[in-house]
């Protein structure tokens, strides 16, 4: 675009970034299987997926850019897997009835990181983008009601920098790790997005957090973090529980393996209650399902928390399929059962040797465990059709704003938002914006907005270094987790919401009382930084329970116990909550001011989301 431009990353390198997790695949509208796929097909599965919560022009204009995504990233050289013929393959995710996912393995976000960040080494080295890596932002500069630049850390000395710029964009990812464990690297967090807010961002939807239901389940106090199991699993894996509870306590006691339950004892509880989707429901809808089989005693590890995802079926068909096609014996079984799992080791062999090497136990032989957790955020800082913040100037783009996704995102949408924003919105948008500053000049760093910013972080470091306390980071980041996951989890109620919110005051209270920190401020020291984090996480924790309390209906992830059909299933409100929640800072998170975007839709009926 001609721009000069600074990039900034905590992490020691770009490549770092969390979008590497991202396994299964990328949604485009290409209909490259005929199976009836187009732009508005895209576009009305996503605003269902996300239960009529989501703003329809800009999730249109997603579903419009997503077939360019894939020509972008083929043409910088990402290895999408290629049918017999050599076209582009595509796999089913959840929530839809056709297979519009393109995918390179088990590791679509790694390949995609790759591209990107080989494009923009060329920028780099043509001397247009200057990159920092291991620096933080640590807040933002507002000069004349206009976002002039940011304050940083070098997280290897100490530092503290100032940059000046015409425009900002916030780029950094969604706040799961509120909850302490989550799928999210370590480090992600939600501090970027908080210091805009602070300054001025409105924060849409805190509570519309996404639990994946195909995760490793906890396995102890010991746990910093979990591991997602690719939603594309779900293709060819069928989720059970025993029927019979003898037959659960049996296999938490170590005397029945799963393998030795009979068809006829296994509930494959998806396909009953949702015939036409199966397996392949939305995740707020599986997650919610798994949990009422494990509420109800049927959970098969020790803890009761974990359901099983079966490979069996699939390993036979891919095998018989295979025999077939070399002219061999179809029926013998030692060869089907071999030759069907090279195929699925060529789909998912990663994940599978992933989960093999965390839980000691080989999922082609025997069923994996899976149960669900905290993954991804729908909610985030609001922005405008132009993906412009309430901050002139200000911007946010893919799960650092709330823009395309309503209550619940469907699984593969995540890597197709933030190339959209980043590849085909932005470029444009940002160009309206800063053609009124062309004869601005360059920002000065030594105006007094600098310099109060400045003062205000060195001042939050200092105290956090002199602080005498008795209790490390981590302690109250696990504590603020545990209270976010029992009452601001999968299913929520009033009672708890209030609690989650008096405790999480007192939780913060006693944070900057009596956290430690060791070190000093002039070396590198990951416990100031995390302390940093868990300050913001300690205020956002507060707004998202707020926000749960106010929205008194149940949609997507978002699931009130007050408000649900007979069958469990969620209900909305349309008549009172057919709004966006844009909370603007006052000060502290109870005294947010809540202001409502209301969401129309002209293209699109609103309707009870049904998957059955």
């Amino acid at each position: 675009m001609g721009y000069n431009v600074k990039t900034f990353c905590f992490q020691d390198s770009p490549r770092r970034a969390h979008s590497i997790a991202a396994q299964g695949g990328i949604n485009a509208a290409k209909n490259y299987q005929g199976d009836g796929d187009s732009t508005y097909r895209l576009f009305y599965d996503t605003i269902k997926g996300g239960d009529y919560r989501s703003r329809e022009a800009n999730v249109y204009r997603l579903a419009e850019v997503s077939t360019n995504i894939i020509d972008q990233c083929v043409a910088q050289g990402v290895p999408f897997a290629r049918d017999y013929g050599g076209l582009l393959d595509n796999r089913s995710f959840g929530g839809v009835l056709v297979s519009r996912t393109f995918y390179a393995k088990g590791q679509t976000g790694q390949q995609l990181l790759l591209g990107a960040y080989s494009a923009m080494n060329r920028q780099i080295g043509r001397g247009k983008i200057k990159m920092y890596n291991r620096h933080e932002m640590m807040d933002l500069v507002v000069v004349d009601g206009k976002a002039r630049g940011i304050i940083t850390r070098n997280l290897v000395n100490g530092e503290i920098e100032r940059h000046s710029a015409h425009a900002v964009v916030i780029a950094s990812g969604g706040y799961g790790n509120v909850f302490f464990l989550s799928t999210n690297a370590m480090g992600s967090n939600v501090s970027a997005s908080w210091k805009i807010h602070k300054r001025g961002a409105h924060f849409a939807n805190p509570c519309f957090t996404q639990i994946h239901p195909t995760c490793i389940p906890v396995s102890g106090e010991h746990q910093s973090k979990l591991t997602l199991m690719s939603e594309s699993l779900r293709n060819d894996g069928r989720i059970w529980v025993p029927k019979k509870l003898q037959d659960v306590k049996a296999i938490r006691a170590g005397k029945l393996n799963p393998t030795e339950i009979a068809e006829e004892d296994r509930d494959y509880y998806l396909e009953r209650r949702y015939p036409a989707f199966g397996n392949l429901v939305p995740r707020d809808v599986a997650s919610r399902a798994a949990k009422e089989r494990c509420d109800a005693g049927f959970g098969v590890n020790k803890t009761g928390e974990a359901v099983y995802l079966d490979f069996a079926d699939a390993i036979t068909r891919y095998g018989k399929e295979q025999a077939h096609v070399k002219g061999l014996d179809e029926n013998d079984a030692v060869l089907v059962k071999k030759l069907g799992q090279e195929v699925v080791r060529a789909k998912y062999g990663k994940i599978f040797q992933m989960y093999e090497k965390i839980v000691d136990q080989n999922p082609y032989e025997t069923p994996m465990m899976i149960y669900p957790a905290v993954h991804y955020t729908m909610g985030g800082v609001w922005v405008d059709y132009n993906l412009m913040t309430s901050i002139p100037g200000c911007y946010a783009i893919g799960e650092a704003n709330f823009s395309d996704h309503g209550a619940n995102r469907l699984g593969a949408s995540a890597l197709m938002q933030g190339l959209a924003d980043g590849y085909f919105v932005l470029p444009y948008t940002i160009g309206d914006y800063l053609a009124d500053d062309i004869r601005t000049g360059p920002i000065s760093t030594d105006s007094p907005e600098f310099e109060a910013a400045e003062k205000e972080v060195k001042k939050q470091i200092e105290a956090f270094i002199n602080n005498k306390g008795k209790h490390s980071v981590d302690y109250y980041h696990k504590k603020l987790g545990k209270i976010m996951w029992d009452k601001c989890g999968m299913s929520r109620n009033e009672k708890g919401l209030k609690e989650a919110i008096e405790e999480i005051k007192a939780l913060r209270e006693d944070f900057y009382k009596n956290v430690k920190v060791p070190g000093t401020a002039d070396e590198f020291n990951e416990q100031l930084a995390k302390a940093g984090r868990v300050a913001d996480f300690l205020e956002l924790g507060e707004l998202f329970a707020k926000d749960a309390l106010e929205r008194t209906e149940s949609c997507g992830g978002h699931f009130r116990e007050e408000s649900q059909t007979p069958e469990g299933e969620a209900m909305r409100d349309d008549k009172n909550f057919t709004f966006v929640s844009a909370w603007e800072y006052k000060g502290e998170p109870s005294k947010a001011k809540l202001h409502k975007e209301q969401l129309e839709y002209e293209e699109i009926e609103v309707k009870t989301r049904s998957y059955k």
